[in-house]
Parts: structure tokens; sequence; C-alpha cells
């Protein structure tokens, strides 16, 4: 068997990745060639598994991974058209995510990796958030503002070259996708609470309550924390209001401070564009209003597909195909990092 620690690898156009992701609560295996043609990307939901909850449950995450990891990832690879051998490399999320549910994937790639002889790649969940918008158009000039909004981060990151960041701003409290998960559980919505905001807002009108812009005015940090407790403190004042019109002002808030706070970032940097990462990138008015600004500004705006925004393997395979070109092989005792930071320019 090759050393797969040091053997340089040069990816090329016909290097074909295949991505596994387990670092929350989808199952999700693609194979990407050339580091942005997507030639499958299956994504196994566990969102009825943690519905009655309201939110994610650890052990459950990490038992439906085992179970339905090595089925996505022969659906992947027959999807594909490929056979097993024509896999060139393995990525794989190693962080950041629950420790349980990363370790079923890294665990899994590792052995794909040892079985078929090719290198193992470990990827930052992060940094393949920023390939989203890569993998609709991988001409995207640098440098770039990408604006990465979900669940548990909401971050401003200058995009200089592949490998090359540097952190704008980020939340102080709540990240947007939490905000927006606390508000649909108050409002009872129905979980996950991004979508539910989303449909609900369709029927609201977001001038209906003025919610608070924190910090809208003052550098490049958000703060979604006192956002949230004027949500709840107009409810019980007002307990007649429209959850409608809640969730859409509340809703227009949030993308405000967003799509603010990504223009003067843009502007501060002298980026050609802003793309989008992430699961609240999936958010409607999100998307109407950051293409809207950047048009204003005479910038180009990115946007992945909604399929893309989500957690999927494919930009995990875009990501290694990256890292494969710059660093190499991972080592095979690389292990599972949950705290797991981006990595930054010094």
């Amino acid at each position: 068997m090759r050393d797969l620690k040091r053997e340089p690898i040069v990816p090329g156009p016909d290097t074909l990745v295949l991505g596994i992701e387990t670092s929350c609560d989808e199952t999700a295996a693609a194979l990407v060639m050339g580091g942005a043609d997507v030639l499958s990307s299956v994504v196994s939901s566990q969102v009825d598994l943690h519905a009655d909850f309201g939110g994610v449950v650890p052990e459950i995450a990490s038992r439906a991974h085992l179970d339905v990891l090595n089925p996505v990832v022969a659906r992947a690879i027959v999807e594909a058209g490929v056979d097993e051998p024509r896999i060139d490399a393995i990525a794989c999320t190693v962080g950041p995510g629950l420790i349980g549910a990363l370790l079923v994937g890294v665990s899994a790639a590792k052995a794909f990796a040892l079985a078929w002889d090719v290198p193992f790649v470990a990827v930052n969940h992060m940094e393949a958030h920023l390939y989203a918008a890569f993998l609709e158009d991988p001409t995207l000039e640098f440098p770039l503002v990408v604006l990465l909004v979900s669940g548990g981060h909401t971050m401003l990151v200058e995009m200089r070259g592949h490998g090359d960041y540097t952190m704008l701003g980020q939340t102080i409290d709540d990240a947007a996708g939490e905000a927006f998960d606390k508000v649909a559980r108050y409002l009872d919505l129905g979980y996950p609470g991004g979508p539910a905001i989303d449909r609900a807002a369709l029927d609201g009108d977001p001038e209906a309550i003025r919610f608070p812009r924190a910090m809208i005015d003052v550098g490049l940090d958000v703060s979604f924390s006192g956002l949230k407790t004027s949500v709840i403190n107009h409810v019980r004042r007002h307990p007649d209001v429209s959850s409608a019109d809640v969730a859409a002002s509340f809703q227009a808030a949030v993308v405000d401070v967003l799509v603010t706070k990504a223009r003067r970032a843009a502007a501060q940097v002298g980026a050609t564009g802003i793309a989008l990462g992430g699961g609240v990138a999936a958010n409607s008015l999100l998307r109407e209003e950051l293409l809207g600004a950047c048009a204003t500004d005479g910038l180009q705006g990115f946007l992945p597909s909604r399929a893309m925004c989500t957690d999927n393997a494919a930009m995990i395979a875009a990501a290694g195909w990256y890292r494969l070109g710059s660093d190499g092989p991972s080592p095979l005792d690389t292990g599972a990092h949950p705290n797991l930071r981006l990595p930054l320019r010094a």
C-alpha cells in the first residue's frame, strides 16, 4: 500500500472526490469531479426524528448516521454512474459539529480510504460552506465577502483566495439560525425554525412591528439575542398579535442587519462580490435583499442553490479537492474536532 500521508497529490479536472458529511443531523455523501462538477449528491435528513424534541438530540443523530451512512454512500456512487476504483480521494467533515455524529463519518471515511487505497482528506465544515457558491460558479473572482449564516454560526469572511481567509465579523451571542429556531419554537410554528419562519412570513406584514436592529450602525459584528428577547416580550404584551406578522417582522430585522453588515464588509475590503453560505442562506428574503443590495452597489451576488445551502457532502468534496492540492492527504490518525475553528490568515 502506498504512503497515503506523504505521496504528493496534484488534483486535476478529472480528480474524483467522495465527500462525506455527518456533522449534525444530515447524513450525506456526494461525488464531485474537479472541485466543482457535482456528479451526485445524496442527503438523508433526520428532521422527522428530532421534530418532537424541537431540536437535534445528539445520541439519536449518531445512531441514525450509523444506520444510513453506508446506504447513502452506495447510492451516491450509483447515481454518479462510476465504479468504486474510479474514486481518487475521500473527503470528510472532521469538525465542527456533534462529536458522536462526526466520529461516525470520520471512521467510515478512513475505512473507505484504507479499503480503496486512496487519500483521506480532513475538511472543516465551515470552510466547506464557503465553497457552496463555487459549486454553482467555479469562476468566482476574489476577493469575496462570504456571509456564512447557519444554526450554529454567523460570520462575515473575507476570501482572498483558496484557503486564504480573514474573519471580518461574527455574532457575539446567538447565531442567526439559532434565533430563527428559538423564535419559531416560541411561536409554535414547527421545526426546523428557519423554513417555518420563512413560510409564515409570506402571510405577514414585515412592517407591522419595528423590532430592534442591534449594532446595525456599528462595525461588522452582529447580535441577535436581544432581538429574540424583543420578540418574546412583544408577544407576551400582545397575546393576540398575528404570528405571521411577528414572523415577517422578525425576519425583516434579521435580514436587514445581515445585508447591511455584508455591504459594509464588501466596501471595507474592496470585494468584487458577496456570496452566501450556510442553512440560513436558503431564506427567501435574505436571498432577494442581498441580490438587490449587490445590484445597487455594483457588486456580484452569488447564491448557492437551496440544496447546497444546507449541510451536504458536495461542498465537503469541493473543499476537499482544494485542500488535497494545498495540503496533501491528511494523516489517518486525524480525529474529530467538535469545536474546530475556521483556518484564518495569520
